[in-house]
């Protein structure tokens, strides 16, 4: 159920242009943080003096807190107005990037990083945003547009990564961004007008406390298997408990009256199936950040690698940020022309192509090149689309709520294509410590398999133009002197 403040259509609302540029450049500070420590982690061991398996919580942890938050800070967009809870999380990520900034010791930029994974909600709230203020023709371009910022300030990150590293500490890592992050929160908070769409209800705590913990307990698992081993019973323990606490969640939610995350929602055919599709595409996708970049600096002695510097790696993945940049323009005509599972069709056979020439090909830099923009090309049609089949396929009060778990899938899954590249490399070691050619293209082939899993996977979908319509006129209930209208039913089927 939606409310509607009686005085909101009398005030005058930002051009819905001015609040896409606001929403794009809060959404490029977060993916820059994402992927700007990367290239960095070994420098940061060195000047932190810790264990690489302790630097790696630098990543981890902000995987943790962007899984957790995303999809609380989705459903209190609902509930309490998305540009008001954009606003609360940006100075969240913005006291959380300045801690890192400032902090010299690895603990105090730990904390740091944790704070920042609180930014992952800008993308629900931003996604309910541009379905709130734009006009509905506009709103798959407008998601589209905002997604496929994701992918490029991913790539930018690396590229950005390798230059600051070369000249400065890392804690110009976290300056960069800052920078931009101040200019996008006051931007919030002056320019992007509050929603007037509403779900009234409380916050469920107890669902809240189950899904942070089994997501974290999963994730640690994850991350940990390396070390510790797959079949190790720490791994399989910690896996099977963070299950069991993801199921007690479900059951949980299932019995609310007012829940976190509306069971309901998500056993919809159209959402349920993107859900999988998406994070079956975390699992192929995510690893070209880390494959292509470690892979160009082997050393040429290994007989296949360029011997790259981490700058010049970089570079690299430069096809892949322009080609997002430029397939994130197209998304809107294409959403009008196929679809959006047609576009995601589309952008999982091109990203699928390009693994498997990586997998099964000679790597020349030419080819490198190729396949990293023929990825991006894939990677922006995929984000691009996801979001606005989850918007396509839930009612407008959910917006926030079922884009924040579709989120967080893709960032499960990206999570465990991570390790599961790094097994695979690390299982193809020889003499001289260094992966074999052949871990590489058993890694860049799991990427590949696991797209052509979601290719099937997207069969399952059905054409959201078939409810489109039903969806996007759903009657708001009015407060104030407005009258309340029923609520729309949605199948499950």
């Amino acid at each position: 159920m939606t409310a509607v403040s009686g005085t909101e259509t009398s005030v005058k609302r930002t051009h819905h242009r001015l609040t896409l540029a606001v929403l794009t450049l809060a959404a490029m500070a977060y993916a820059l943080l994402q992927s700007l420590v990367l290239p960095a982690l070994p420098a940061m061991q060195r000047e932190l003096h810790v264990s690489q398996t302790a630097i790696t919580w630098m990543l981890t942890s902000y995987l943790l807190s962007a899984s957790v938050a995303t999809p609380t800070v989705g459903r209190l967009g609902d509930m309490y107005g998305k540009q008001r809870v954009l606003g609360v999380v940006m100075l969240v990520l913005a006291a959380g990037t300045l801690l890192s900034a400032l902090a010299s010791s690895f603990e105090l930029v730990l904390a740091g990083r944790f704070l920042q994974g609180v930014g992952g909600g800008i993308f629900p709230l931003g996604f309910g945003i541009i379905r709130d203020e734009f006009p509905a023709a506009e709103v798959p371009g407008g998601i589209g547009l905002m997604s496929s910022v994701i992918g490029i300030g991913g790539g930018a990150g690396v590229v950005l990564s390798g230059v600051i590293v070369k000249s400065a500490s890392y804690h110009w890592l976290f300056w960069l961004p800052l920078g931009v992050i101040v200019a996008a929160t006051i931007a919030v908070y002056v320019l992007v007008p509050e929603s007037p769409v509403r779900v009234p209800g409380r916050v469920n705590w107890p669902a809240a406390v189950l899904l942070s913990v089994g997501i974290t307990v999963a994730l640690v698992a994850v991350s940990e298997a390396i070390p510790w081993g797959w079949g190790s019973a720490r791994t399989v323990g910690l896996l099977l408990a963070g299950l069991a606490l993801l199921a007690a969640w479900v059951r949980t939610e299932t019995r609310a009256a007012e829940p976190l995350v509306d069971m309901r929602t998500l056993r919809i055919r159209g959402v349920w199936s993107t859900n999988l599709v998406a994070f079956l595409v975390g699992v192929g996708m995510y690893s070209s950040f880390i494959l292509i970049p470690q892979y160009v600096q082997e050393p040429v002695s290994t007989g296949y690698g360029l011997g790259a510097s981490v700058l010049a790696a970089g570079f690299y993945l430069a096809p892949l940020t322009l080609a997002m940049l430029f397939a994130g323009q197209f998304t809107g005509m294409l959403d009008r022309l196929i679809g959006s599972k047609g576009t995601l069709m589309v952008g999982m056979t091109c990203s699928a192509a390009a693994f498997a020439l990586l997998a099964f090909t000679p790597h020349a830099s030419s080819t490198l090149y190729f396949a990293s923009g023929c990825v991006g090309i894939g990677t922006g049609l995929v984000f691009a689309a996801l979001p606005n089949l989850i918007v396509q396929n839930v009612p407008r009060e959910d917006t926030g709520m079922a884009t924040g778990v579709n989120t967080v899938m893709r960032t499960l899954g990206g999570a465990l294509g991570g390790q599961l590249a790094a097994t695979l490399l690390a299982g193809s070691l020889t003499a001289t410590g260094l992966p074999d050619e052949m871990g590489y293209g058993l890694a860049f082939g799991m990427c590949a398999g696991a797209l052509i899993t979601a290719l099937a996977a997207g069969l399952l979908i059905p054409d959201p133009r078939d409810n489109n319509e039903a969806l996007m006129s759903q009657p708001l209930q009015l407060t104030g002197s407005a009258a309340a209208s029923d609520s729309l039913t949605i199948s499950e089927v």
